[in-house]
């Protein structure tokens, strides 16, 4: 087994021991729900362009007038009755098998940036080199469950091929679950269409392998391409996390109680469309639902209003009983500096408390989700670890309590050398490696590097190190000849 696979296999699809926030009462969330009814059937949500889903929200019972569709009280919520609370998302090696809801969690890198950034070359366009670089450090990162989907645009492609190069990435260096394309109806079949060649189309029908990523055109607008990619993806019942995209005084009010009414909306619309096409599809209940600067209009990260919004979102969802996708390592900064790290945690820490299962743009995240870092990467992957070991939560036993060290040392002498202490060095502490907790003098003689700098380092050597899995070679010659069919069909289109 290969260095990497070993790492990743110690490290697993976490489960969470730790309480969940609780922010507001019965009363507040009740009020919120009923605001959220409100808005749908006052107000209503938008599919444009998109004359199925119109249909098929008619015929279950909603009211359509034009593109806008109303929902009577409760409709929506009873729509999205038949998704599951839990479900497995399957690696090409079962090993790397996820299960999203209950009390489990995946964490998945940063998504869709059109540029990337190292301390070597700086911030440039994003290449397919780059993307695949990515989903190697994805996968030689224990702490990351889930390979992403659109990790960075590889502008070197052109836009209506890159899809097809993107899921090869995916299924060929990595065995992690991932994400295929939604830019249209057309690309999000060609993705599952690649995952039936890996996976075979009987265990496609009745297991999920490959999600989508739907972003609602918040406020209460659906287009035809994302609700397009959403009825591929759900009628052959994979996965899609229905995320609103909500910049509180653009896409919604300023305020967050309207927010996170209008958020909790969107997305039930979102689920329920999805159900309409394949009862019981699998999907994630999502949010992306931050601050603005109404100085300058800029969003902002790991504000209190967000990490707020992000505490209540998770309660929604839990009334909803549906598996939930909280935002990460979030930043408005432009470099891996304090201000990131600051941001990044402050939003992922709520992610985890308020009881996310997939937590999406976990790692690399820079420039309010302009840039991916390779360094920022590493050094979010380090937090994870982290934070992973957090979620395990405190056991007390009699090993933990250690009262043969107490005998064994007895009043004022060390505990280094004790049984116990020889017999759990190992496992007491969480082994975080980038961090430096040398002495001002061993660290100057090392070099004086700070995080970025070691990051730097850390990200080169995991590459270097980098051993493809194995594929079956037959698999992968179809993979190829499908890629090469597909785009031979086309001419370049770069726009």
């Amino acid at each position: 087994m290969a260095k990497n696979e070993q790492v990743a296999e110690a490290a697993g699809n976490p489960r969470r021991r730790i309480p969940t926030y609780e922010l507001l009462d019965e009363d507040g969330l009740d009020a919120l729900e009923r605001h959220a009814d409100w808005i749908l059937e006052k107000v209503g949500v938008e599919f444009r362009g998109d004359a199925e889903a119109l249909g098929l929200f008619r015929s279950a019972g909603a009211s359509v007038d034009g593109e806008c569709v109303r929902f009577e009280p409760g409709l929506a919520r009873h729509l999205c009755s038949t998704a599951p609370s839990e479900f497995r998302m399957h690696g090409r090696d079962p090993r790397h098998t996820a299960t999203i809801g209950g009390d489990h969690v995946v964490f998945s890198p940063t998504y869709g940036p059109p540029f990337v950034t190292d301390l070597d070359r700086g911030r440039r366009y994003a290449s397919l080199e780059d993307f695949e670089n990515f989903v190697k450090l994805t996968y030689a990162t224990p702490w990351l469950h889930h390979s992403g989907g659109t990790i960075c645009e590889p502008v070197d492609v052109p836009v209506n091929k890159r899809h097809l190069d993107m899921v090869y990435a995916h299924l060929r260096w990595s065995t992690k679950p991932f994400m295929g394309s939604v830019t249209s109806p057309d690309r999000a079949e060609d993705s599952i269409e690649m995952a039936r060649l890996v996976f075979g189309s009987d265990f496609l029908e009745h297991n999920c392998v490959i999600q989508a990523n739907i972003n609602v055109n918040s406020p209460l607008v659906f287009d035809d391409v994302m609700s397009g990619a959403l009825k591929a993806y759900a009628r052959a019942n994979q996965g899609c996390v229905i995320s609103p995209f909500i910049v509180g005084g653009a896409m919604g009010p300023v305020t967050l109680s309207a927010l996170l009414a209008q958020a909790h909306a969107e997305a039930m619309v979102g689920i329920a469309l999805s159900q309409l096409a394949r009862p019981g599809s699998p999907m994630v209940y999502g949010n992306f639902l931050t601050t603005m600067d109404l100085r300058s209009g800029a969003p902002t990260f790991g504000t209190p209003e967000a990490v707020l919004a992000t505490y209540a979102i998770g309660q929604l969802c839990r009334r909803l009983g549906l598996p939930l996708r909280c935002g990460g390592h979030y930043t408005a900064s432009k470099t891996a500096d304090a201000q990131a790290m600051q941001e990044s945690a402050d939003a992922m820490a709520a992610a985890v408390l308020a009881g996310a299962n997939f937590v999406h743009q976990a790692a690399g995240w820079l420039e309010g989700g302009l840039t991916i870092g390779y360094e920022k990467f590493v050094m979010d992957a380090d937090h994870l670890g982290m934070l992973q070991r957090t979620m395990q939560g405190l056991g007390i036993d009699e090993n933990s309590l250690a009262a043969e060290a107490y005998r064994e040392a007895g009043p004022g002498i060390t505990f280094l050398g004790t049984a116990h202490t020889l017999a759990n060095f190992e496992t007491a502490n969480h082994p975080s490696t980038l961090p430096d907790t040398n002495s001002f003098e061993q660290w100057t003689e090392d070099g004086g590097l700070d995080m970025q700098q070691r990051a730097n380092a850390r990200w080169k050597q995991v590459l270097a190190d980098y051993e493809p899995p194995a594929i079956d070679p037959s698999v992968d010659a179809d993979l190829r000849s499908f890629v090469a069919e597909k785009k031979a069909s086309m001419d370049d289109a770069w726009y």
